[in-house]
């Protein structure tokens, strides 16, 4: 099925190809975040000192982590979408896969958030983010930017060497280096390991005992009140990161299978084994648990509350940001549909929103 982690581990985002319009660049934005408070970010280059790179042999697990805050008006500029180095890789590798130019995605545009904004006083909770495979952190930031403008710290993940790019301080960029023929079990187990290890590190970085990173003066997180979702195998991943650490206390899976293969019911211990905490199902197109057995078993065996909505004029990656920044390209619609679906994106967006916030305030805000 379509959204099977191996299918994602054997293909890009964006599999349709059109002819080139307008030589122009888009203008791509973001709708700005709706809730009281104004955004800060912050970047965190994290350290897994006890852990060797999966993917690259003789290397020590290294990630880049996008933690966005409220904040008090002021900070400095507002950040990019995505850091200039690996802006362009990530570009050429859409461009490619929509046969256009890739002078026409510029993905250095200014997002809403600010960088080392004042963050605005009181003790936050936490909600951790994981992106579909092969896809970088920036693609949740429309709905991690309105999270944390409703009193969220919202915290974003690159798994290293699953993305085209990922820059690290001074301009290093880490490219793909995935191995033919990926094991999806150790790339699941390797970003299960990537989001505990962020969890560590959060929890140390309170303590202010963190040589390699720093918080904003003043951010103070409320790490009993964690929360996590993601896109994709980052639903996946949040499913098998509750399995494996209670300390993620509420979860929400955006269009993901359960799944390392469906057709042999190669399920995760999500699915074989449900949780016994709050879950959220988002889903969309053909896709439902209607139509994904991972979904069903992770049904039978779920104990603790589960919520489902179903975007039907929505498709799998109505649930990034490309349901805001494809339409902005000029393409026919006709050809974005098997991607973001006929939704209008507003309303597509709004809703997503909506549905996350209500779930977690209600599971971590109570």
């Amino acid at each position: 099925m379509r959204k099977a982690l191996l299918a994602g581990l054997t293909g890009v985002l964006l599999t349709t190809t059109v002819s080139a319009a307008a030589a122009a660049p888009a203008r791509l934005g973001l709708p700005a975040p709706a809730g009281p408070y104004a955004v800060g970010r912050t970047e965190l280059h994290l350290v897994d000192h006890a852990r060797p790179d999966p993917w690259v042999a003789g290397t020590t697990r290294e990630l880049m982590v996008t933690v966005r805050y409220p904040a008090r008006p002021g900070g400095g500029p507002k950040t990019p979408y995505i850091a200039p180095g690996a802006a362009q890789l990530i570009a050429e590798e859409d461009a490619r896969q929509l046969g256009i130019a890739a002078d026409r995605l510029d993905y250095t545009f200014p997002a809403h958030a600010r960088a080392d904004a004042p963050a605005a006083a009181g003790r936050r909770p936490v909600v951790l983010y994981s992106p579909s495979a092969k896809y970088p952190r920036s693609v949740g930031t429309a709905l991690l930017e309105q999270l944390s403008s409703e009193g969220y710290v919202t915290v974003a993940l690159d798994h290293t060497h699953e993305p085209a790019a990922v820059e690290f301080p001074g301009g290093r960029v880490e490219r793909r280096a995935l191995p033919p023929g990926t094991d999806g079990k150790l790339l699941i187990a390797t970003r299960v390991a990537d989001t505990r290890f962020v969890l560590d590190a959060l929890e140390t970085l309170t303590r202010g005992e963190n040589p390699d990173a720093a918080l904003p003066a003043g951010l103070s997180l409320d790490l009993t009140r964690v929360g996590m979702f993601g896109h994709s195998a980052g639903g996946f991943t949040t499913g098998e990161t509750m399995v494996h650490d209670r300390r993620v206390a509420a979860g929400a899976d955006l269009d993901g299978s359960m799944a390392y293969s469906q057709s042999t019911r190669d399920f995760g211990r999500v699915a074989d084994e449900g949780l016994d905490r709050p879950f959220l199902l988002l889903s969309a197109g053909d896709h439902s648990a209607a139509s994904d057995a991972s979904w069903q078993e992770f049904l039978n065996h779920q104990r603790g509350p589960v919520h489902q909505r179903h975007l039907a004029d929505g498709e799998h990656f109505s649930y990034t940001d490309y349901q805001a920044l494809l339409p902005r390209l000029g393409l026919d619609p006709a050809t974005l549909a098997p991607l973001i679906g006929t939704v209008d994106a507003g309303r597509s967006i709004a809703g997503q929103r909506a549905a996350l916030s209500a779930f977690f305030d209600r599971y971590l805000q109570h």
